[in-house]
């Protein structure tokens, strides 16, 4: 059969033939969203296909449609509708990495990885420069420096797309504590110039005061580190600071609220969304007492 928005063809693939992209960066989650795909794939099939590259010895790796591969086996089904495409290495990572930018909900540590393999693969690109840097060569890129050209085709602008890069440079347990909202991007990017054995220092004194940098200390973390000048006394010395406008904050976990948010939700308007759920709530609550005081 033939897809008919690409003109290319279609085929049943045994899900047992299918191989994860290497280093996907983006996470299939096991939440309600999932459990709902799932049964729509039980009851009406795969709507939209996947798409696949051809590998040695019979074998394929998806390329874009790994939740839909995955709703397939919780479904039942031994095979997947999918588009087989002829992609090189650096096609196939471009390809993974925008199908999947415009989730409603997306890590920033996912972001973070998939745009750098996006850049690593434009620039590894026939015609492309091999340097490795992003400067603008005129004759490749009309002046435009590659992390430019990603923009144009991604929900971040330019600068954003260079801080969610550096964050590739944290250690995990430091970049989760960014995915979970208790570090800020621009606090993280400047806590990502630090060296590892600096990093873990820092991991140890914000267990040990429970507590996070602000992103002024960060930058002081950041200026003593490049000094030579940081130690694990240093660190938890500026820790233990009181934080200018200190107050409490309620972190939720991006994960944990995606699985209640509309799919189609963008992720800039979730907190609105959340305001809104709790505020219909709140007068909710008011008619029923005041259907109990009755």
């Amino acid at each position: 059969m033939t897809d008919a928005l690409s003109g290319g063809e279609l085929s049943e693939i045994p899900l047992e033939l299918i191989d994860d992209f290497p280093d996907h960066p983006f996470r299939v989650r096991m939440d309600g969203e999932m459990r709902e795909l799932a049964e729509s794939v039980r009851q009406r099939g795969l709507i939209s296909p996947v798409i696949l590259r051809k590998k040695d010895g019979g074998r394929y790796e998806i390329v874009s449609g790994h939740r839909r591969k995955k709703a397939c086996e919780i479904a039942g089904l031994r095979t997947v509708t999918a588009q087989v495409r002829d992609m090189t290495r650096e096609e196939a990572v471009i390809l993974m990495v925008d199908s999947n930018l415009h989730r409603s909900v997306i890590l920033p540590s996912e972001k973070a990885f998939s745009y750098r393999m996006r850049l690593e693969a434009m620039r590894r690109l026939p015609g492309r420069p091999s340097v490795g840097n992003s400067a603008p060569l005129e004759q490749n890129f009309g002046g435009k420096t590659t992390r430019e050209l990603i923009a144009e085709l991604s929900p971040d602008s330019h600068a954003q797309i260079q801080r969610y890069i550096r964050l590739t440079e944290l250690i995990p347990p430091v970049l989760e504590m960014v995915d979970e909202g208790r570090i800020g991007l621009r606090c993280a990017v400047e806590l990502s110039y630090l060296p590892k054995r600096e990093q873990e220092l820092l991991l140890d004194a914000m267990e040990y005061a429970q507590c996070t940098p602000s992103h002024a200390q960060a930058i002081r973390l950041r200026e003593l580190s490049g000094q030579g000048m940081l130690s694990a006394y240093r660190i938890g010395s500026i820790l233990r600071e009181e934080k200018a406008n200190q107050k409490e904050r309620i972190i939720l976990r991006a994960e944990d609220a995606g699985k209640y948010l509309p799919a189609d939700l963008p992720a800039k308007r979730a907190g609105e969304y959340i305001l809104r759920a709790l505020a219909f709530y709140q007068k909710y609550r008011e008619h029923q007492r005041e259907r109990e005081d009755r």
